[in-house]
């Protein structure tokens, strides 16, 4: 069989939508004087593959048909008809029937079939970016604003919102959930009330291993979408030059304060004597280390 691919055969293509799921029916027209006598064909191509035949009114024709479960075709008076059953993505293709008769080959019906996903209730997800570094113990919240426009929702019930986080320390990412949208936030932003915006919120007190992007994404309608994602960047407790030389005077003083009580204690002194210095070693070494515990503090972010 000779396939025809003239631009003058698809002069009267027509184009038919369908969403996801649905149910397509394709009909082709033919008078039954000609059909008594000829073959009709449904034909399916594919953008980069070679033609496929989707039905045919012959059964000896039957070896060149390909067959699939979801498609099939029927021949009735005056009409010769393609279905599409639970149609996919993959399914958006040109379909054409075309008459055989006296060696002459007839174009009758030509259709572009585009299938799409519909459109989602959920129209933008935006996630607050966190421009600040942060230090362990601060606390934290995390917002991601949702905009909903209800005259496209298909699906009963209310979306779930779960938070995750990646980074180069985890191999999995790390999941939070969220209890449903009992933290959420609202703002009509229409008078009919089908536009909303609802902000969700995870708080958290950062910790030193909390590096890396938390996403937002909310679950709805059988499909998941994410937010823009927001890096948070901990940084960790980093003691200054000064602090360390303080410290390090801190233990040569303490280390010859013990040297000279131990060199002290080997001449002939009373033992209250002995005490004495004892004592003022520990008042010195205690006043010594707190001073130098007070320089290492690190300072604390003030959340506004």
């Amino acid at each position: 069989m000779h396939f025809h691919f003239w631009c003058t055969e698809y002069r009267n293509v027509v184009t038919k939508t369908a969403h996801v799921g649905e149910d397509v029916t394709l009909t082709c027209t033919h008078q039954s004087s000609l059909s008594s006598s000829g073959l009709l064909v449904w034909v399916r191509v594919v953008a980069g593959n070679f033609p496929e035949v989707l039905g045919a009114t012959f059964t000896f024709y039957s070896a060149s048909v390909t067959t699939l479960p979801r498609i099939t075709t029927k021949k009735e008076p005056g009409t010769f008809v393609l279905s599409i059953k639970r149609t996919t993505r993959t399914d958006t293709a040109l379909y054409y029937c075309e008459q055989h008769a006296d060696l002459n080959t007839i174009f009758l019906q030509t259709t572009f079939l585009y299938v799409k996903e519909p459109e989602s209730h959920i129209t933008a997800i935006i996630q607050d970016p966190v421009s600040d570094p942060l230090h362990p113990g601060d606390s934290k919240t995390l917002q991601c604003s949702v905009f909903y426009n209800f005259e496209k929702k298909t699906c009963p019930g209310d979306p779930s919102v779960y938070w995750f986080r990646t980074g180069s320390d985890t191999s999995h990412p790390t999941i939070f959930y969220t209890h449903g949208n009992r933290s959420e936030e609202c703002e009509m932003r229409s008078e009919t009330h089908s536009l909303k915006n609802c902000t969700y919120g995870l708080n958290k007190i950062i910790s030193s291993s909390d590096s890396g992007t938390y996403y937002c994404a909310v679950a709805a309608c059988g499909d998941i979408f994410l937010g823009n994602g927001a890096k948070v960047h901990v940084k960790g407790n980093v003691f200054c030059l000064s602090s360390v030389i303080i410290l390090a005077i801190s233990l040569i003083v303490i280390a010859f304060l013990i040297y000279a009580v131990k060199d002290q204690s080997d001449f002939d002194i009373t033992t209250s004597f002995h005490h004495i210095n004892t004592d003022l070693l520990c008042f010195l070494f205690i006043s010594i280390y707190v001073n130098a515990s007070l320089q290492l503090l690190p300072s604390r972010k003030i959340l506004q």
